[in-house]
């Protein structure tokens, strides 16, 4: 199955499920940005339950602008919020250390557009996950796509998710399961198995 996807921050599990399964992906990049997408956000399970991290981007008088032109708003400390937040979510998990030293560069350095840096959180995590995707960004903007499998829905923050096979999480004791969260999530808690927890999953629930 080939399909076309939006590149997001740290994709949650929905997001995952589908590239996994794919035989190539196209990530999609000429479409006009959208604010309240997983473009820009993701969420994680902190001590308190769910928590949304949200990078800031800048916004033009035209207010529609391709996705690839998007630019990262820099004059906030959002990278040293975003990992602190991770940090303080995921420390006592069980693979946090295990995985630490990949993931901390991507928020030292910082990067213009929102769509590079979605690209290289995904390849980061690829590496984590010991995954090969292949996969190519899209030249123009088609509505309706004729070869490929549609998952840009998926991008939608208002949507209502698929419901995946629960496991064990830092706060379960506290707030139980929280579905579909960010890939960092499934990572950190369950390290080397959770390409196989992907590939078990379904997203024929939406």
């Amino acid at each position: 199955m080939d399909i076309l996807i939006h590149p997001t921050y740290f994709p949650n599990i929905a997001h995952f499920v589908a590239m996994v399964k794919a035989k190539n992906v196209t990530f999609e990049a000429d479409d006009h940005f959208l604010k309240q997408t997983f473009r820009n956000r993701t969420h994680i399970y902190a001590a308190d339950g769910l928590l949304l991290l949200n990078i800031p981007v800048v916004h033009t008088q035209k207010n529609r602008q391709k996705y690839r032109d998007v630019k990262i708003f820099q004059n906030t400390e959002w990278q040293d919020l975003h990992w602190k937040s991770i940090q303080s979510a995921y420390r006592t998990s069980p693979f946090f250390e295990y995985y630490e030293d990949d993931l901390r560069p991507l928020f030292n350095k910082k990067m213009d557009c929102i769509l590079d840096f979605n690209m290289k959180c995904f390849e980061v995590v690829c590496d984590c996950l010991q995954i090969d995707i292949t996969f190519s960004k899209s030249e123009s903007y088609q509505k309706q796509v004729e070869d490929l499998t549609d998952f840009r829905y998926l991008v939608n923050a208002k949507m209502e998710q698929p419901q995946f096979e629960p496991y064990t999480q830092v706060f379960n004791s506290k707030h139980g399961f929280l579905n579909n969260l960010s890939i960092l999530d499934l990572l950190f808690n369950e390290g080397p198995n959770a390409l196989s927890y992907l590939e078990r999953q379904s997203l024929k629930t939406i």
